[in-house]
């Protein structure tokens, strides 16, 4: 996973709310990028509630954190896909790069 530039190289905690409970995030990331982490988590689990009309939060956490793992894969997916695609267009470039000085010579 790619994570937000480390400003600082100190462990801190960090206070986050995510679905109405409050949590101390103890780490070295940047405070803004761990609150945007919640923020992204809390409103996975807020959509699942709505779909799901399930009150009970460590289902609508499980159920969040599937469709958290679902988009990761999917991205992972396409990623790799990209970077065939790219491997291969970057070596055709090299075969006519090759060929065009080849046949200069």
């Amino acid at each position: 996973m790619v994570r937000a530039a480390r400003k600082e190289p100190f462990v801190k905690n960090i206070q986050v709310e995510i679905f109405n409970h409050s949590y101390n995030v103890r780490g070295d990331l940047d405070e803004a990028y761990v609150a945007e982490l919640a923020r992204f988590v809390d409103a996975k689990m807020r959509s699942v509630a709505a779909a799901t009309r399930t009150v009970d939060s460590l289902r609508i956490a499980v159920l969040a954190a599937l469709n958290i793992a679902d988009e990761l894969h999917a991205l992972r997916q396409r990623h790799a896909a990209v970077e065939d695609d790219l491997r291969f267009r970057a070596e055709r470039c090299l075969q006519l790069a090759d060929s065009a000085l080849k046949d200069s010579a």
